[in-house]
């Protein structure tokens, strides 16, 4: 099992681990956000000597779970940056209903002075799995990831920090790679860190950013997570991201909050 079955070089199957916790017919959005990160650095003609620096996704629909197709192409090319594009269409749709815009910078083998950023926080190890959230579904995203909470927990409001850990490969038969990891968690933030209760009101992001200074290492994906609500319904999740080693970038998220129905 993944989240996605490969059907052909641009077309992919969303099984039912990529289900999300609002809608059951819905994606969560970060094994689509992994997988367009991952056409992005596999579009034909891919610069070998860049990384993604910053990617951020525009989430214009629920993405619906089935055949989706993506969809690359560049937007500047220049000597040390590009910027690509990846879109996220449903099978036969002529419009897209997730997009990424990604900033990728050319590397150099320890061409600069490295200056550490922050701290490392207790290993995944030193602490218990966490459940999720209730959720009315038993197969869902919530179902393929691994989840240890070193502050808070998804059931209690306010801050959060969380390590990440995917059951499940991206792509069937695929190898999972440390971005796939860092993208598929990064989306989480806002739950992680909600600050109102998940029973009475919605808090669901349109969008992510996620900027990351180093390339990430490792199985476990941490995001350490605080949320900020305006009374007029409008949220900002912002992530501090994490590997093993220590901070590797930062997550945020936009937030419509309002009550449930």
């Amino acid at each position: 099992m993944a989240f996605f079955e490969r059907i052909d070089a641009e077309r992919y199957l969303a099984t039912e681990y990529t289900r999300g916790p609002w809608d059951p017919a819905a994606q969560h959005a970060g094994p689509p956000a992994a997988l367009l990160g991952r056409a992005v650095e596999e579009r034909p003609g891919a610069r070998p000597d860049m990384r993604i620096a910053r990617i951020t996704y525009e989430i214009l629909r629920p993405v619906p779970i089935g055949p989706v197709r993506i969809a690359t192409g560049v937007l500047r090319a220049g000597r040390s940056t590009e910027l690509v594009e990846a879109s996220l269409f449903p099978e036969g749709a002529a419009e897209p209903v997730m997009l990424a815009r990604a900033l990728r910078i050319r590397v150099a083998g320890e061409a600069v002075p490295a200056v550490a950023p922050g701290p490392q926080l207790p290993p995944p190890g030193e602490v218990g799995v966490t459940p999720f959230f209730p959720v009315p579904w038993d197969m869902g995203y919530h179902a393929a990831m691994e989840t240890r909470f070193t502050e808070g927990a998804f059931v209690e409001p306010g801050p959060g920090t969380c390590w990440m850990r995917m059951k499940v490969p991206l792509i069937a038969g695929e190898g999972t790679r440390p971005l796939d990891r860092v993208l598929t968690a990064a989306d989480s933030g806002n739950g992680i860190s909600a600050v109102v209760d998940f029973g009475r009101y919605l808090f669901v992001n349109s969008d992510l950013t996620v900027h990351l200074h180093r390339h990430p290492a490792g199985e476990w994906v941490c995001v350490e997570a605080r949320t900020s609500v305006d009374a007029a319904g409008i949220g900002l999740a912002d992530s501090v991201l994490h590997d093993e080693k220590g901070p590797i970038g930062r997550g945020a998220q936009s937030l419509f909050v309002a009550p449930r129905a």
